[in-house]
């Protein structure tokens, strides 16, 4: 975790935990219950949450199948995780450290798979997917959750350069049409799509990604000149406060 990217999402991410973890988009109910509907999980299914962070949604999914198990490269993350099942009386669920696109768990070793808001962390998402699409057996499930990146180039180039000032660890926002070829090339079965718009309050969600004064100066840079045509990465006012409103994409693939 100390080289590379992986090193920047590991140090990213062990000064998020606590932040991210009780944030209230992570905790959203209308997106877990949205993911938990379009997983379909059943009684008695061994579930994975993969880069599953503090294991949010794997709490979720635990009361309606027979175990969950996550995995994260952070540490910090998995501590807090299992701190949190513990908490919460979840024996059932387990966490690991590891790399979600490569975990040495078994083939079809699971019946079904979820990963949300990992998606662009990633250099080769596609790995991520490949990785699931082993792990799962056929006819199991695989849902990926993101938000979207604008279709449009001067777009996409601008929201990406405030996210990557805000968190270091971020890669690519993919759109719609990205985010179902990975699937596709990883020769999973692309089934149905659910698109939700949601809110973050915006300095809420700078703070959590950095506390550096320059790069908040030049996230408001950013913020003064924003191109036209922007639709999936919009910053607002409200109530005397930034709201940053985004577009949520959740995916749901069949194991063949």
């Amino acid at each position: 975790m100390s080289s590379g990217h992986g090193g920047v999402v590991g140090r990213a991410f062990t000064a998020q935990a606590d932040g991210y973890n009780s944030s209230a988009v992570a905790n959203s109910d209308a997106i877990l219950e949205a993911i938990v509907a379009h997983a379909a999980p059943r009684p008695g299914e061994r579930w994975l949450e993969a880069a599953c962070g503090p294991g949010i949604v794997a709490r979720r999914l635990a009361p309606r199948v027979g175990s969950v198990h996550g995995i994260d490269l952070t540490p910090a993350m998995m501590e807090l995780a299992r701190r949190e099942a513990a908490r919460a009386g979840l024996d059932h669920v387990s966490f690991e450290v590891g790399d979600a696109t490569a975990t040495g768990l078994a083939d079809a070793s699971f019946d079904g798979a979820v990963t949300r808001f990992s998606i662009h962390h990633l250099p080769v998402p596609g790995r991520l997917l490949v990785e699931l699409a082993r792990l799962v057996r056929p006819g199991g499930t695989i849902v990926v959750v993101d938000h979207l990146a604008d279709e449009a180039a001067h777009a996409r180039a601008w929201s990406q350069e405030i996210e990557r000032l805000r968190d270091p660890s971020h890669w690519a926002t993919l759109d719609d049409g990205e985010l179902r070829a990975l699937g596709e090339r990883a020769g999973l079965r692309f089934e149905r799509e659910h698109r939700a718009r949601f809110e973050l309050d915006f300095d809420d969600w700078l703070r959590r990604g950095t506390d550096d004064p320059a790069a908040h100066e030049l996230v408001a840079l950013a913020l003064a000149d924003r191109p036209p045509g922007i639709e999936r990465f919009v910053v607002g006012e409200r109530d005397g406060g930034r709201v940053l409103t985004l577009e949520m994409w959740l995916g749901v693939w069949r194991r063949t």
